[in-house]
């Protein structure tokens, strides 16, 4: 059982206490504001973040968790805005100040019913390091520089539709870099300039725009939309995450891209996506990609550890070994090159907030180079869509035949790989 959630920092790296510290404060800035976010501890690590006072429940299981729990039935619940529907299969449950505490009452609940029948209201970052964040925080570039790896000729891509969850899309970039036209999404807003370029660029900020960048590099002529689902410290909570993914399914996506993560109490896969997957098998060909994550570690997060995924780990600066931030494991698909990419970014100062550059200020001109599994991952979804529009397939189609690929060109030690502009058709003619 995790350690009381309440001592949560003892012993941990002071990166995973200030990134964590950053998630807590964003969802509930002061108190009796928001949501509380807890750390549940296992051992010498952080087990998972969660909602306290939410728990999700299968529906089947409903009526005997609300005995459980000494809960009033379901219609005065629903009544006193207490309970939710997440998704078709899933409820929302909100307990008040007279019930135990939510890890407390997941214990009774497995106890009585078995693990997986309820769960905590995790919280999904970008890609998490030790609980959240990309593997590095954006390094500073010269003006002016190219993205790498760079963008490729022709019109990889056309004709196929890529949805991106994430942090949103900077307007500036995407009207200033070429290989962004067209691009489209929630704006990822900044503040305003005073005097121009000098703009405070807070954390996450530009995440969104710096993945949609990379895949555009792959599949030049793509269709993309970036949505601002994570642009609570890059992170959201699964109840609030799933209805919007459930609604893009109506969008005729092709490629679902999600650079998120979550470790999950017990290691048990998140249980409101697992009812969007089962929803997203009726959606003729789509897939969905799914970033590792940065923990350097082999336990699985959510939802890339789902089996109907495309798990991306990230390879080092050579392309040669795995990055040494990567997840990896037998859930991990493949990897691609994830270390000191270079792309869109915003325009302004950006103040470091994890150790050790806490308080360090970097001035970015519109470009920034940025390490993670969640600049591997575009990579991979760019190639899928870049193959789709070469030969007629459909997006799984076209993603057995790159993971093929990749397993043919494996490197010993790391696992399948692949590599921009080798051995996968990615551009037409």
């Amino acid at each position: 059982m995790p350690e009381q959630p309440d001592d949560w920092r003892a012993g941990l790296r002071q990166r995973v206490v200030d990134e964590i510290d950053h998630v807590i404060h964003a969802f509930r800035p002061s108190p009796g504001e928001g949501v509380e976010i807890k750390a549940a501890r296992s051992g010498n690590r952080v087990d998972h973040l969660y909602a306290e006072g939410q728990i999700l429940v299968r529906d089947e299981y409903l009526s005997q968790v609300l005995e459980i729990l000494e809960l009033p039935d379901e219609a005065e619940l629903r009544g006193a805005d207490r309970m939710r529907r997440v998704i078709a299969g899933v409820v929302l449950l909100t307990l008040d100040d007279s019930h135990p505490a939510v890890l407390d009452a997941l214990e009774v609940i497995d106890q009585r019913l078995g693990r997986g029948i309820a769960t905590p209201d995790h919280v999904l970052t970008v890609s998490p390091d030790g609980g959240v964040c990309p593997a590095t925080e954006p390094q500073q570039t010269y003006e002016g520089i190219e993205p790498y790896p760079s963008v490729s000729q022709g019109n990889g891509g056309a004709g196929v539709l890529i949805y991106m969850d994430d942090t949103g899309l900077l307007k500036d970039a995407a009207e200033t870099h070429s290989w962004l036209a067209g691009v489209q999404g929630d704006l990822d807003p900044l503040p305003p300039e005073d005097p121009p370029g000098t703009q405070p660029i807070p954390a996450y900020t530009g995440h969104g725009t710096f993945v949609a960048g990379v895949a555009r590099c792959m599949a030049p002529a793509a269709d993309i939309i970036v949505t601002d689902v994570f642009s609570t410290a890059g992170s959201e909570l699964e109840s609030n995450w799933i209805p919007r993914l459930e609604a893009a399914l109506g969008l005729g996506v092709d490629i679902f891209h999600l650079t998120i993560a979550a470790h999950s109490r017990h290691d048990f896969p998140l249980i409101a996506f697992r009812e969007w997957l089962k929803h997203l098998r009726e959606h003729g060909g789509a897939v969905c990609v799914v970033a590792a994550g940065n923990d350097s570690s082999r336990r699985p997060t959510w939802p890339a550890a789902f089996s109907d995924v495309i798990a991306v780990g990230a390879l080092g600066g050579d392309w040669r070994g795995r990055a040494n931030f990567s997840n990896f494991g037998s859930w991990v698909d493949v990897y691609a090159p994830g270390r000191d990419l270079i792309n869109a970014y915003a325009t302004g100062t950006y103040t470091c907030h994890v150790d050790p550059y806490t308080n360090e200020k970097r001035k970015f001109y519109g470009m920034a180079k940025w390490s993670g599994t969640s600049f591997s991952t575009p990579i991979v979804t760019g190639l899928i869509a870049s193959r789709m529009s070469s030969t007629g397939e459909t997006a799984r189609q076209a993603a057995a035949a790159v993971l093929a690929e990749a397993r043919a060109q494996a490197i010993p030690g790391v696992g399948p790989v692949v590599l921009p502009g080798r051995g996968v058709p990615f551009t037409n003619a």
